[in-house]
């Protein structure tokens, strides 16, 4: 086998565990806001005791990556890609992190009936899953339109945790016994809100992949 060869066959491994902690990132957020959604302890059980996956997988990567720069000392963009995969790496690790916030949360409440319907807190929770999944295809496929537009969706998880923090502070104003559980549930849309930072982390590693300049996508 061919020096590039391998190393080719390095990078293509790197894509396929980025893939797949994706995924457990998403999976991960999306359970954790269905057991709030659905005030079930067990399911956010379920997210913390995953959690060890996302980590291992970082790990994997890391590793991989340190190998590939050790044996091949890769340079120009072959080193970008393998410096990207680190950021991606560690962003989708904190993203991971942030899930796991959100099932601890849950277990605050400790089976509570909630004092509001939860619509906004799903709906930002759709957002950050879909910029998950593209911005680990604007890795794969070097798209850096896609990329861009993680800081497009990040505005909108940021309008509506605006609007949650509003809503729960007129309920705390209303009734003191609502300032516990308003609290929780305002961490939880902090815990979003940051998520979806990390998801726009991704998208400016993809450009610096591309173009060799990280531009700012969180201002």
């Amino acid at each position: 086998m061919t020096v590039r060869r391998e190393f080719d066959q390095g990078l293509e491994q790197l894509n396929q565990w980025l893939v797949e902690m994706g995924e457990l990132v998403e999976r991960a957020v999306e359970q954790a806001i269905n057991s709030l959604k659905d005030n079930n302890q067990e399911l956010a059980n379920k997210v913390i005791a995953d959690d060890v996956k996302v980590n291992e997988m970082e790990e994997k990567i890391m590793e991989l990556g340190l190998k590939l720069i050790a044996t091949q000392q890769p340079v120009a963009k072959d080193l970008r890609r393998i410096i990207a995969a680190f950021r991606i790496a560690s962003d989708l690790e904190r993203m991971g992190d942030l899930a796991l916030d959100i099932a601890k949360a849950v277990l605050r409440l400790q089976g509570e009936p909630l004092i509001k319907p939860i619509i906004d807190i799903p709906r930002m929770g759709e957002i950050i899953r879909n910029m998950t999944y593209e911005a680990i295809q604007a890795y794969v496929h070097e798209n850096v339109d896609l990329a861009f537009k993680m800081a497009k969706d990040d505005d909108q998880v940021d309008a509506l945790f605006s609007q949650i923090t509003r809503e729960l502070l007129l309920l705390m104003m209303e009734n003191p016994r609502n300032i516990a559980q308003a609290q929780i549930l305002s961490f939880v849309g902090r815990y979003i809100e940051r998520y979806g930072d990390h998801a726009t982390n991704i998208g400016e590693s993809v450009v610096y992949l591309v173009t060799g300049k990280r531009p700012d996508l969180n201002s």
